[in-house]
């Protein structure tokens, strides 16, 4: 029997692993991207984009990262400014997401493969839920994005004078970078004049805060608020809000301390701590920036790449290696030092191989970003340690954060940012699997050995 060949190319296409067709598609839209900055109606100015500018903004763009060579509100165009818009927005949802529920809206019905595809994207277990997963992520997205808009929008036009079509447009861009956690912003110092405005600075920290937690907390959320029978929490609920909780508390407070008489010094006491709960919230995972970063002291910048290292929640917009990886090895830490054999919390047992996939997760962002650290440090001298780390974190993390060296990076560097903002996005265990699709599990078992650990 002769297959015909649109045949063969389905075949070949389904043999794709879940994590392989995330990657692929997350690679196939920065390019298309890419192709869309380079046409001469991007770029505000008579000159077409460069290859490695219209590059590196779309990799920060979809990736949701926000890290820039080049000043977003001068070198773009409306129509370019559109395009970045619109690949944070697909990139935050998540292509393959989108992909799925095309798939599923024309044929009426979707197959393993496109719920396998979906569950890898957003982190979903359950086959059987990721129909509601889909639906009620792109639903919640634009709904929190709406509302966001409208603010910024009313607030944009009544206290800073724009015309309704100039707010609509500010207050679009910046409720979609918000809630997906992409930092871009349409002015070139970013948030640093509106740093003592609560009416713009407390509704993007908002969205941010959502939109880290992660589709899986925020549908949980939902569900329990509309059953009457209220089941436990699920360790994933409670890992995200806790963590977030601390982080946010650890950030607020930490940065004021150490910024108080330096960075925050011209503010109200009252702005001064807006600024500090803003930079907590932004570090995490967004990239926003309502005071200079510039000025930051070096304390500052260790507890900034600390908070972007670890990120926000699982399955959604943030990056980092995710509260719920931390949490995690926290745990593991806790029952080490208590001694118990299982690893238990709030009366449940964490499997050995999640344990195994959260440090996996950690130690292999920690190679990635120690060894670019090195490799970057080694190659451009002329910065010092601080400087290098602070971006090679923010990349990777996909927080957007700088402190001012991005722009005079040589192309080898952005190209490396570039990767390091891609790995980022799609996960270090997305990219594990990707290159080795599948388990094996052997039939036989070898002899115990105990190596000294300490």
């Amino acid at each position: 029997m002769i297959a015909h060949p649109g045949e063969n190319r389905r075949r070949d296409w389904q043999g794709f692993s879940p994590a392989q067709l995330v990657s692929v598609s997350f690679l196939l839209l920065i390019l298309a991207g890419t192709a869309l900055l380079l046409l001469p109606i991007s770029r505000s100015g008579p000159e077409s984009p460069e290859f490695t500018t219209a590059l590196f903004t779309a990799t920060s763009a979809t990736c949701l990262t926000g890290l820039t060579v080049v000043d977003t509100a001068t070198y773009w165009s409306h129509f370019g400014q559109v395009v970045i818009m619109l690949l944070i927005q697909v990139g935050g949802l998540g292509i393959m997401t989108l992909a799925t529920v095309v798939s599923f809206v024309l044929a009426g019905q979707m197959g393993v493969k496109g719920r396998l595809r979906a569950a890898a994207e957003q982190r979903g277990r359950n086959l059987g839920e990721i129909r509601t997963i889909i639906f009620g992520t792109i639903g919640f997205s634009l709904a929190t994005e709406l509302v966001i808009a409208i603010v910024l929008t009313f607030r944009f036009a009544s206290g800073y004078g724009y015309g309704f079509l100039p707010a609509v447009w500010e207050g679009t861009f910046h409720a979609i970078s918000a809630f997906n956690n992409a930092g871009f912003g349409l002015r070139s110092d970013n948030l640093m004049p509106y740093v003592n405005d609560a009416g713009i600075i407390l509704p993007i920290a908002a969205g941010i805060v959502i939109g880290g937690l992660g589709f899986p907390v925020l549908l949980e959320l939902r569900a329990r608020w509309r059953s009457k029978v209220k089941h436990p929490p699920s360790l994933t609920l409670i890992f995200t809000l806790t963590g977030t909780a601390i982080l946010l508390l650890v950030g607020t407070v930490g940065f004021a301390l150490m910024e108080w008489t330096n960075a925050l010094r011209d503010l109200t006491p009252l702005s001064a701590l807006q600024a500090a709960f803003f930079h907590s919230v932004s570090s995490r995972t967004a990239g926003f920036n309502s005071v200079d970063l510039t000025e930051l002291r070096p304390s500052s910048l260790m507890l900034t790449d600390f908070l972007m290292f670890i990120g926000g929640g699982s399955g959604g917009t943030a990056g980092g290696v995710k509260v719920t990886t931390a949490a995690v090895l926290v745990a593991v830490l806790i029952a080490e030092v208590r001694g118990d054999e299982q690893l238990l919390v709030t009366g449940r047992r964490i499997p050995s191989r999640i344990v195994r996939q959260a440090m996996a997760v950690f130690m292999m962002a920690f190679l990635v970003v120690g060894v670019s650290i090195m490799a970057l440090q080694l190659l451009l001298p002329q910065y010092d340690s601080h400087q290098i780390t602070f971006e090679t974190i923010s990349a990777f993390a996909t927080v957007g954060l700088t402190t001012g060296i991005t722009p005079e990076l040589p192309d080898f560097a952005r190209i490396w940012l570039v990767v390091l903002m891609y790995l980022g996005r799609i996960g270090p265990i997305t990219v594990v699997a990707a290159l080795a699709a599948r388990t094996n599990q052997r039939l036989y078992s070898y002899p115990v050995e105990r190596p000294f650990i300490g």
